[in-house]
């Protein structure tokens, strides 16, 4: 007797050589993925590029018009170590440095860009079973991430040639545009890599991306701490373990250090040539973590669907939290006495006198720290919320809902942890950071409880960003993927509003700019109640939306 096995195709060197090509395909899927990013990649491109001279050059220029204010402001910057590991060192006292200082951040962003694009044309397609349709016709193996990796690529150095243009539209003298331009080019582009490595490890696209963003937010700790702690002194060793770092010391309009992208360009090379050999010896559909077997009988704990999305959601948020809480450890081992290292000339003494002492400065650390910490909570409250999608449109959700549970438990199950889970984030890595900086500062009493605060007051923001997932999945199910690019804008606003000259209803959209500034600021309940109340309403009307549409 004869038994019909299933297999799993399966690619490695051998088979590619026996078809037309590894890579054929790749310019048809690179017409198919230009199709599908054709609002979203335009999007992203301008919003990341167009600014800089038009919105961030001009609003320097406007406020500082002279070298002695130029000056003053450059000190202001190294004076400050919340500044610095927000937006890193300023190098010049020329308008163009200082314009190019405030879009630091752009080099992250454009890297979460990068990656989201990736993974979206890479892993997920595998996870979904398309990649499978395809692989079944005359595509070649390669071709999928060749060409995910040629969009996301190419609109990196899109984004970095449009935004060289734009500052030099704003009539800044010097070639510091186009070095800032390549300079934001390679960090996208090397984020692209890594995106392309991370989707070769895990069979899951949330895993995949949660992969890639935690090696960002590991290259941003490395740069904050490693800029913060060198001050107006030689640049910190942590800085250049960090591409994010290696882009800032590019050094537009201060020098012009060309040299240092060819460690962006062996950085890429190296991680490209890695993906391609680790997707040569895996399955279609299969990641290179191999995933645990299961139990053979169920427990008791998964006869409920909140046993189900804890089994679901339990390993991802370990791994957030472990994360997060190692970013905790060395920042708040580091913040303790920050401001003497900084005063190591009379004139930087000074500026730290005037604004307030180095309480003051390690007090605007904690503030910055805390904000990215609750930006990154925020991510994984989104992750986790669009675990309702992902079960959705893979029809399990259906099979569940077919039984005795309702549509509002099911989703409260998952709920549950997109609004507990940033909670159980913020209260360790609060704890780890208070202590590490407690136990520096030999004052653990005093500083704990100060750290924890400025982690704790994150939540109503974090929960307005779950809201609009939630919102978006029950009233506009097939949008709900927009969840990351709310997020995006969102941490755009926050970073880069502050001179952008927008309106100030444009800057009260961003909920980070109403909470009180703990540990320096007072504690006011008001906006808090406010924003939580806002949060619960649009959650509620995404669950009634939700109830009354039709499965997908």
């Amino acid at each position: 007797m004869t038994t019909a096995t299933a297999t799993r195709p399966h690619y490695g060197f051998a088979e590619s050589a026996r078809s037309a090509s590894a890579f054929a395909g790749t310019l048809q899927l690179l017409r198919l993925y230009l199709r599908r990013d054709r609002i979203v990649l335009p999007l992203w491109v301008l919003l990341l590029s167009a600014p800089l001279g038009s919105v961030y050059v001009k609003s320097i220029e406007k406020l500082i018009n002279t070298p002695a204010d130029l000056a003053d402001f450059a000190n202001s910057i190294l004076s400050s170590p919340a500044q610095l590991a927000m937006y890193g060192p300023i190098y010049n006292t020329t308008l163009g440095a200082a314009g190019v200082w405030k879009a630091g951040p752009f080099h992250a962003l454009i890297a979460i860009a990068t990656i989201l694009t990736v993974i979206r044309h890479t892993r997920a397609e595998e996870e979904t079973g398309r990649e499978e349709l395809l692989a079944s016709t005359q595509v070649g193996r390669f071709a999928s991430l060749t060409a995910a990796l040629t969009v996301a690529c190419g609109g990196a150095l899109a984004t970095g040639l449009i935004g060289a243009a734009s500052i030099k539209g704003a009539g800044v003298p010097g070639n510091g545009a186009l070095a800032f331009g390549l300079a934001e080019a390679a960090s996208g582009i090397v984020f692209a890599a890594v995106a392309a490595v991370a989707a070769q490890l895990s069979a899951g696209a949330r895993t995949a991306r949660g992969i890639a963003f935690a090696v960002l937010a590991g290259t941003f700790t490395l740069r904050a701490i490693g800029d913060a702690r060198a001050g107006d002194g030689p640049t910190n060793v942590l800085t250049w373990l960090s591409p994010l770092g290696w882009s800032l010391q590019v050094r537009p309009f201060a020098g012009d250090h060309w040299w240092i992208l060819l460690l962006h360009a062996a950085t890429t090379a190296v991680l490209i040539v890695g993906a391609y050999l680790l997707l040569s010896r895996r399955d279609l559909g299969a990641g290179l973590i191999a995933e645990r077997s299961g139990a053979p009988v169920a427990g008791s704990a998964l006869a409920g669907p909140l046993g189900l999305a804890w089994r679901m959601q339990r390993g991802t948020l370990v791994a957030w939290c472990v994360g997060l809480s190692l970013y905790a450890l060395m920042f708040g081992s580091v913040i303790n006495g920050i401001g003497d290292e900084l005063g190591s000339n009379q004139t930087m003494r000074d500026i730290i006198s005037r604004m307030g002492g180095s309480q003051v400065l390690e007090d605007s650390m904690v503030t910055t720290a805390y904000t990215m910490l609750g930006l990154a909570a925020a991510a994984y409250s989104i992750s986790a919320a669009l675990r309702l999608y992902s079960e959705e449109t893979a029809d399990r959700a259906e099979a569940v809902l077919t039984g005795a549970i309702g549509r509002i438990r099911w989703a409260a199950s998952h709920l549950v942890f997109a609004l507990g889970g940033p909670v159980v984030l913020l209260l360790v890595s609060g704890c780890v950071g208070g202590l590490a900086y407690g136990l520096a500062a030999h004052d653990v009493d005093g500083k704990l409880p100060r750290v924890l605060g400025a982690a704790m007051v994150q939540l109503p923001a974090i929960w307005l960003f779950t809201a609009a997932t939630v919102l978006l999945f029950g009233l506009l199910p097939r949008w709900t993927p927009v969840a990351w690019g709310v997020f995006t804008g969102g941490l755009a606003l926050f970073l880069l509003g502050s001179i952008s000259g927008m309106p100030q209803w444009v800057l009260d959209l961003d909920p980070y700019s109403h909470l009180p500034k703990l540990p320096a600021a007072s504690f006011t309940a008001t906006p808090v109640v406010i924003l939580v109340a806002i949060a619960a309403a649009v959650i509620t009307v995404g669950l009634v939306g939700f109830r009354r549409r039709d499965l997908r």
